[in-house]
């Protein structure tokens, strides 16, 4: 059997430095980097609302490039830096984002994330049909 594999870059420069991409296809079953709230340029700033909804911003950007939405989600993993802090505000926002729908997930609090800035990644499994 011969798989059929697709790529979704946001077009950021360290994605190619790095050897990763934001979304690998194969075989209608879409694994997801994980996301959080940078613009084109790499910049991060915000609090936990404002950081969770560009997030979630990026994570819509990667699920358009394969033609699908939010409700193809199934599996997501959030990573919080202060989950003690930031989790009732992150759920209220993450809520409103999934309209009812509800996928498998984990909350996962760290000490730190990829860069000094960041206190959300989310990462996300989703199927193309």
């Amino acid at each position: 059997m011969i798989s059929k594999t697709k790529i979704f870059d946001h077009g950021v420069a360290w994605e190619a430095a790095n050897s990763v991409t934001q979304g690998y296809s194969v075989n209608g079953t879409i694994y997801i980097s994980g996301q959080f709230s940078h613009d084109q340029h790499g910049f991060i700033d915000g609090d936990i609302e404002t950081q969770t909804r560009l997030t979630l911003d990026n994570l819509d950007r990667v699920l358009k490039g394969f033609g699908i939405t939010k409700a193809n989600l199934a599996y997501l993993e959030i990573y919080l830096t202060k989950p003690q802090e930031h989790f009732e505000t992150f759920v209220q926002v993450f809520k409103d984002y999934l309209e009812g729908h509800r996928p498998a997930a984990t909350l996962i609090g760290v000490t730190y994330l990829a860069s000094p800035q960041q206190i959300v990644e989310i990462s996300a499994v989703a199927h193309a049909s």
